[in-house]
């Protein structure tokens, strides 16, 4: 992501609105502080990520099996 100044922002203005149109996010700050993000409309947002959560949960081995003796009595079998 690009961070331009307001002066910066007002003097390219056409080439950073290409940027966004090209998928590109700019920040444009005031004093270094960011103001607001220049972004194409219809962006597509950024995809999630499989497997975010590596290592924070676990899954049991009979995860395929559990609730199998409940499931059954309530098909009848």
């Amino acid at each position: 992501m690009v961070t331009v100044n307001i002066h910066e922002a007002k003097t390219h203005l056409s080439r950073l609105i290409e940027q966004a149109v090209n998928g590109e996010s700019i920040v444009i700050a005031k004093a270094g502080k960011p103001l607001v993000k220049i972004v194409a409309l219809g962006a597509p947002r950024a995809p999630q990520r499989l497997g975010f959560m590596d290592g924070e949960i676990s899954v049991p081995e009979d995860f395929d099996r559990m609730g199998e003796a409940e499931i059954a009595v309530m098909f009848g079998a």
